[in-house]
């Protein structure tokens, strides 16, 4: 009977990739859901840690030491194959990533709901792994382009529909803990480059010789690594039935007004004031915490100086060779620990949101990043040096905390319906903070450096405007209201959509179906296993490197 009510829809054979294959049926445990989309965002997330690809990129012809190129600009750079190429020209990889990240997951968020999370892994598989490929293929030819549409265009197309491909699959799974089931796969994404980045490094090692610096050879194997984790969560994804819900709950009979039972379609969700509150709250928590990020090591650096080493009364500019080295490895430290409380900020504050909902959640974002961005200057001219790190790690984990809970919050004001395409459109938000922040403050600190602002005190108008950027997302928080009903899809609509998912009994009757139960039984123990084991040696890595700065 079980079996019967849970069908994969009427069509005969269903392809293997396609949405009606993926139906759960009785006996299937949720809790194999998430490690399955944390394969998928721990490979993706690398892309936060392609810059240690580019020192060794950037002597990829002279192998010890860069072959200077006359000034070629750009478009030459893309085609030269005689000298070596500059990072900043190298740099605009990372800028393609996060452009194309938000861009497609905008574009083919709607094709996403259709076709399933499992068509969608195995595109962000081809698309990321592929990408890779292409630009080992540059690497080896020395032909930049190749790069810039290996890793960049094809490869952030794959995060793109890599990073929503999970979410909306987690958010009917999970319908009584939203946000602890998006903070647990969007982790990974945080996570990917605390793995990502040291076994680049050891593979180049490995492969560095006379005559290669390694990289190629590096992108290939870990195109291989990655394309094998990426399957596996592709082909672990299902989906539940139309009307499911966990044994022995129901939705609560009061129900708060900040979450709908609703549904907004895809077409209709921009048309709300809500969306666009939503995406001003998001692009501004993010244009504050990425900016941070870009300027953590310098940040720390020109600050505290000679402090790093036990040298207070040295500045940064009178610091020799040696000693700059010393502080720029403590920072290096600096900047792998707010990587580590990015991580661990995701799942945190998104499973709290569950007990706090998710508009006091992001109040809690901006009055406490207000308050910290105001203080930090004070900490800094104080030489609190913990106090500093402390402050910037919470900032940070607020930063990865916003990303995990935007889109439970989005499910409870538009629904569960289409919330992965609405999630895919609102990723534009991350295009826009990826461009804002960073320049905001990269032009105030050459502002204050050119006006002739001490090294130590270039940093103080940034935060304050920062603050003022997370007083403009209070506001607009506080402005969200619970979606009119004009907006909701008729029970006709839903239930039509719904349709290839469950037979017509099923759609009219809500239950378990027998599906959800075993929690963390040997094989979930097993998932579970098999993506921390790589997160926890990332973390040990992590922390290995962090300890000096607290000596």
């Amino acid at each position: 009977m079980a079996d019967t009510a849970i069908a994969a829809g009427n069509s005969p054979l269903p392809g293997l990739l396609d949405r009606e294959r993926i139906v759960a049926r009785a006996g299937f445990n949720r809790w194999l859901v998430p490690p399955a989309a944390l394969c998928i965002h721990l490979c993706i997330g690398m892309a936060y840690g392609f810059s240690v690809f580019w020192l060794p990129l950037s002597q990829a012809i002279g192998v010890s030491k860069p072959i200077a190129c006359p000034e070629v600009g750009t478009l030459g750079a893309l085609f030269t194959t005689s000298c070596d190429w500059k990072i900043a020209d190298l740099g605009w990889i990372y800028t393609l990533f996060f452009v194309l990240l938000g861009s497609s997951a905008a574009i083919w968020g709607g094709w996403l709901e259709k076709a399933g999370p499992r068509k969608a892994g195995v595109a962000a598989a081809l698309c990321w792994c592929g990408g890779m490929v292409i630009s080992a293929m540059g690497v080896m030819t020395h032909q930049l382009w190749l790069m810039w549409l290996g890793s960049g265009v094809i490869g952030g197309i794959g995060l793109g529909l890599g990073y929503i491909s999970p979410v909306s699959t987690l958010i009917k799974w999970f319908p009584d803990r939203r946000g602890m089931a998006t903070g647990m796969a969007i982790m990974g994404f945080g996570g990917g480059a605390m793995i990502g980045s040291p076994l680049a490094d050891m593979l180049m090692n490995h492969f560095k010789s006379a005559q290669s610096v390694g990289v190629w050879q590096t992108f290939l194997v870990m195109a291989a690594i990655y394309f094998v984790f990426m399957m596996a969560g592709a082909f672990g994804y299902r989906i539940p039935p139309a009307n499911w819900r966990p044994e022995g709950w129901t939705p609560p009979s009061s129900q708060n007004a900040m979450i709908t039972s609703g549904h907004v379609h895809l077409k209709d969700a921009h048309k709300t004031p809500q969306f666009w509150l939503i995406w001003a709250v998001l692009t501004l928590n993010v244009s504050a915490g990425i900016g941070v990020i870009g300027m953590a090591s310098p940040m720390l650096q020109e600050i505290f100086a000679g402090s790093l080493i036990g040298r207070p009364e040295v500045g940064f500019a009178a610091l020799d060779a040696q000693q700059k080295g010393q502080v720029a490895t403590i920072a290096a430290a600096f900047v792998g620990l707010l990587s580590l409380f990015n991580i661990g900020g995701r799942f945190f504050w998104a499973s709290i949101s569950d007990k706090l909902g998710r508009k006091l959640t992001y109040f809690t974002f901006f009055g406490l990043g207000i308050l910290l961005y105001a203080l930090a200057p004070w900490a800094a001219h104080a030489g609190a040096l913990a106090l500093f790190v402390a402050f910037f790690c919470i900032i940070l984990s607020m930063y990865g905390g916003g990303f995990s809970t935007v889109p439970a919050y989005l499910a409870d004001m538009f629904g569960t319906q289409f919330v992965g395409a609405i999630h895919g459109r609102l990723l534009t938000a991350w295009s826009t903070a990826g461009i804002v922040g960073p320049v905001v403050v990269n032009y105030i600190r050459e502002a204050q450096i050119a006006a002739g602002v001490p090294r130590a005190q270039v940093y103080d108008r940034t935060m304050y405007i920062l603050a003022g950027m997370l007083v403009v997302g209070f506001i607009c928080n506080l402005l969200v209201r619970p979606v009119a009903t004009k907006w909701f899809m008729k029970d006709a609509e839903v239930a039509a959509l719904q349709a290839k998912s469950a037979n017509a009994n099923a759609t009219t009757h809500y239950g378990s179906f027998g599906i959800g139960k075993g929690g963390f039984d040997g094989t979930a123990l097993l998932a579970w296993t098999i993506v921390g084991l790589p997160l926890a040696w990332g973390v040990w890595i992590t922390l290995s490197k962090s300890l000096p700065l607290f000596r």
